[in-house]
């Protein structure tokens, strides 16, 4: 059986290996168009920030890790710009043909827009990070725009204001981050303010040339790489990503896609989401990588759990905020906020901000929030797995969590906003 993978990184470098565990006699071939194949991109603002030292400390696997230790053959600079599916073949930007049984198409995706002018920039890849660190030590700027106040905008403005640049950020809606809510688009401006990074706003930047700062980064979102299978005949969502089933098949025979170039189910919803993560990404690509070896295995969807640090400050989210519930339709939604101490105050426990959002007239709970100055992911991740196993308010509020004074308070804040949540459903 010969299969052949586009894109290498996480979706694409998961499946080859997934596929090579199950069938050892297969031909597995990785088409990567960069030089790079495996690093952690997620890395890459800390990496401008100065605490990884080089790029090279990101870097995962190498091309001969992969063709040595697993029998896979990765090419790089190899480029793919079409598909023949009738033919089960790929072509390759210099005209070779690649043919497959199967394939699966991990391309990721790209910022949406990318600038001319020296002084814009985006953070995608590693070539990205490399040629902003470049400038950085080649002209010393003084000032900075950030543009987009998501993960990697937020990321980067603390980031650029670590390196001692005066950093302004601008973002086109009147919240930060996609939870969507005042409160904590109140927190993190007050955290940023104290940083003294000036927040902009309902302040859209249409041309960030114009921008008179001497450095400009640009953070406003992603565009799937699916036109390739697109032109081939596979369908598309509203996002522009691939449609997959649950078994990660596009509408194309044999061809399989996992990534950030594809839509998957959203667990709490049911809806067909499109939310490029590095974890989705991970998980998508064993599945589609298993079934391409001619297994039959399920991807259970996701609930969109993210963690971000900004300016020391721990956000973590899973699901739906109640701004996002009403949108999905729940007209019943109903939210419970509390700020407890994560510690007794005695072991200098600090405040925690937590969240809940569930369904009125099902209790089922629909989202979580965690912010704080500590890790959230120990939390948000137990909302994460209530939100899997379809828990209602009730049964979360039952939960069994540990309790000790140097780790946690008798009451964690998770079960004090549960309770919190009933009063409001009851």
């Amino acid at each position: 059986m010969k299969i052949l993978v586009v894109g290498a990184v996480a979706a694409g470098l998961s499946a080859a290996s997934r596929a090579r565990r199950l069938d050892p006699s297969a031909e597995i071939t990785v088409l990567e168009r960069g030089s790079r194949i495996s690093y952690g991109a997620c890395g890459l603002p800390y990496f401008i920030e100065g605490q990884v030292p080089s790029i090279d400390d990101l870097t995962v696997y190498t091309p001969e890790f992969f063709q040595k230790e697993r029998n896979i053959h990765v090419r790089t600079g190899a480029e793919v710009t079409a598909l023949h599916p009738a033919r089960r073949e790929a072509v390759l930007s210099t005209g070779e043909r690649i043919g497959y049984d199967h394939l699966v198409w991990a391309a990721g995706a790209r910022p949406r827009r990318r600038f001319s002018d020296p002084r814009v920039f985006s953070l995608h890849t590693d070539l990205d990070a490399l040629r902003l660190q470049s400038f950085i030590e080649d002209n010393l700027p003084k000032t900075a725009a950030v543009i987009g106040g998501g993960y990697i905008g937020l990321e980067m403005a603390g980031a650029l204001r670590a390196r001692g640049l005066q950093v302004q950020l601008h973002d086109r809606g009147p919240h930060l981050l996609h939870w969507s809510e005042d409160w904590l688009t109140r927190l993190l401006t007050e955290r940023l303010q104290q940083s003294r990074v000036p927040i902009h706003l309902n302040s859209p930047v249409a041309d960030p040339a114009s921008l008179p700062h001497q450095l400009i980064l640009t953070a406003v979102g992603l565009a799937p790489n699916a036109e390739i299978p697109a032109a081939a005949g596979a369908g598309t969502g509203r996002s522009g990503a691939l449609l997959v089933n649950e078994f990660c098949e596009t509408s194309l025979p044999g061809v399989f896609a996992a990534g950030d170039c594809c839509e998957t189910r959203h667990a709490v919803t049911g809806a067909s989401v499109w939310v490029p993560l590095g974890t989705t990404a991970n998980k998508m690509g064993r599945v589609a990588g298993a079934n391409a070896a001619g297994r039959r295995e399920r991807f259970a969807g996701i609930a969109g759990t993210t963690v971000v640090r900004v300016a020391g400050l721990g956000i973590a989210t899973t699901g739906l905020s109640p701004s996002m519930a009403a949108l999905a339709g729940f007209d019943h939604a109903v939210s419970a906020r509390i700020t407890k101490r994560e510690k007794p105050r005695y072991f200098r426990g600090r405040p925690v901000t937590v969240e809940l959002v569930a369904d009125r007239r099902t209790g089922r709970l629909l989202g979580g929030c965690v912010a704080g100055d500590i890790d959230p992911t120990g939390r948000i991740n137990v909302i994460a797995t209530a939100l899997h196993t379809r828990l209602d308010a009730g049964q979360f509020a039952q939960l069994d969590l540990a309790y000790a004074p140097p780790f946690a308070t008798v009451m964690d804040p998770l079960l004090v906003a549960a309770q919190q949540l009933l009063k409001l459903l009851d």
